[in-house]
């Protein structure tokens, strides 16, 4: 379980461009939850993903998993137990080096490296294996640079990267905003199928209503550091993109906009 405790986050502290995103701010996410984010720039969506992470500190309050307090954690000590796939393609992988190679160092993350070769060619059949699950005909391409790929490819082998290893949380940050209509619905085939097998807390932030609507089972919208709606199982279930709609156009209207 994911918890964040009266958190308060400002920007440009103590200059006359203050600026306080996140005042009190609590939510709590159960294992297993699959949470869509959504809202308008900047509404805190991408900082609250950055404040679990351990990207951005928090000012005050406590970020808080399975009853520990990891709020002065080191990001890459997170990272241990966090999966993430960011917007950009080439975040999330080495593109100078193949698909073999990134997914070796996937495979081994939080544990230490000596100087020998890292690859074990004896995994390249079960690399193979799982880019085969793909249906994107990577399986017959471990020697080739990801730089060398399509954006929907590396982002695929990034997705798949990032759970290689037993991780508590998968965190998507807006991973389909880059492609083309297409291979955005495959990426997120292939997520929902990966969270479903893996069973894994999943936190997506994406501008796709329909994918908010379709994929999930919990619908977060977040406004000036706050969240506007909240809605899990059935009440979520029932959700329509022209719900979420009015009230984007509620919130538009009320700001002046």
């Amino acid at each position: 379980m994911l918890e964040l405790i009266n958190v308060n986050k400002y920007y440009n502290q103590g200059t006359v461009n203050e600026m306080c995103l996140f005042r009190d701010f609590n939510l709590t996410v159960e294992d297993g939850e699959f949470v869509s984010v959504v809202g308008s720039n900047g509404s805190g969506k991408t900082s609250l993903l950055n404040i679990i992470c351990g990207s951005i500190d928090v000012d005050e309050g406590e970020v808080v998993i399975n009853g520990n307090n990891i709020t002065r954690q080191k990001d890459y000590i997170r990272h241990r137990r966090i999966g993430r796939v960011y917007q950009d393609p080439s975040k999330g992988t080495c593109p100078s080096m193949t698909i073999l190679e990134n997914m070796a160092l996937a495979e081994n993350k939080g544990h230490s490296y000596d100087l020998s070769f890292c690859v074990k060619k004896a995994k390249a059949d079960y690399y193979r294996d799982l880019l085969s699950k793909l249906n994107l005909g990577l399986e017959d391409k471990l020697n080739v640079r990801v730089g060398a790929l399509s954006g929907g490819q590396r982002q695929a082998v990034a997705l798949l990267m990032a759970t290689m290893t037993p991780i508590e949380f998968l965190i998507l940050d807006e991973h389909t905003a880059a492609l083309d209509p297409k291979t955005a619905e495959i990426i997120m085939e292939l997520t929902d199928q990966v969270v479903r097998e893996k069973k894994v807390t999943t936190l997506m932030v994406t501008h796709n209503l329909r994918y908010a609507v379709e994929y999930g089972n919990r619908i977060l919208m977040m406004h000036e550091g706050k969240a506007v709606l909240d809605e899990k199982g059935d009440a979520k279930s029932s959700m329509k993109i022209e719900d979420i709609m009015a009230l984007f156009n509620k919130i538009s209207v009320e700001c002046g906009n």
